[in-house]
């Protein structure tokens, strides 16, 4: 059994992403670092989860994480903001799938339930005791740098037991869990685009 590890922690909008690193040494953690991506100046959506994906694509690389927690997305009322959200964590995860890097998914609740005991915590109190628990000498002006971290700490203190988590540990098995989803995904895809296709005995091909 591997006793040392990295979790990467992400969470992902389209205004900000925010992602902390930890390393596990047997049942102890220890702070590597977070940080945010600034999406703010980019008017297209789409570019935005260009460079979603790029970033994460760079944070594997550079630290090499064993497992990736990354934060689900909450149910609002507004439909659009829900679907741009919904699509910067599917760019994330898809990211991490790419490497064959298993992911698990926490629910916002969940992951402030896990930090500080309180599901219904704000970014402050969850930050404040991310630096009591990681020794930080200072928090960022964004909290979204927090919640990233916040994600990775959550998976650690569930990692040695089951829960309602989901995971995924490759492609498939995504695409298996989430076939509503992808399809989803696929047509919002073929909608906004200019790409025409032809479905012929299950196959499909660009026309």
């Amino acid at each position: 059994m591997k006793t040392e590890k990295i979790i990467l922690g992400i969470d992902p909008g389209t205004t900000i992403m925010g992602f902390g690193l930890i390393k596990v040494i047997g049942k102890k953690m220890e702070f590597i670092q977070m940080n945010e991506l600034m999406l703010k100046k980019y008017d297209d959506h789409y570019l935005k989860l260009k460079h979603i994906f790029e970033r994460t694509i760079e944070l594997i690389d550079t630290y090499n994480p064993d497992e990736i927690a990354i934060e689900a997305p909450f149910f609002g009322k507004n439909v659009q903001s829900m679907l741009k959200l919904g699509r910067a964590q599917g760019v994330a995860m898809a990211a991490g799938l790419s490497r064959e890097i298993p992911i698990t998914e926490y629910l916002p609740k969940k992951i402030k339930m896990a930090v500080t005991g309180n599901g219904n915590a704000s970014k402050e109190q969850v930050a404040l005791m991310l630096k009591s628990l990681l020794n930080l000498k200072e928090l960022p002006k964004n909290l979204d740098a927090t919640d990233g971290l916040a994600a990775a700490v959550c998976h650690f203190y569930n990692s040695s037991r089951v829960t309602g988590g989901k995971s995924y540990t490759g492609w498939s098995a995504f695409v298996k869990q989430n076939s509503k989803r992808v399809n989803e995904a696929f047509l919002d895809y073929i909608m906004n685009t200019n790409i025409r296709i032809r479905i012929d005995r299950g196959s499909i091909s660009k026309i």
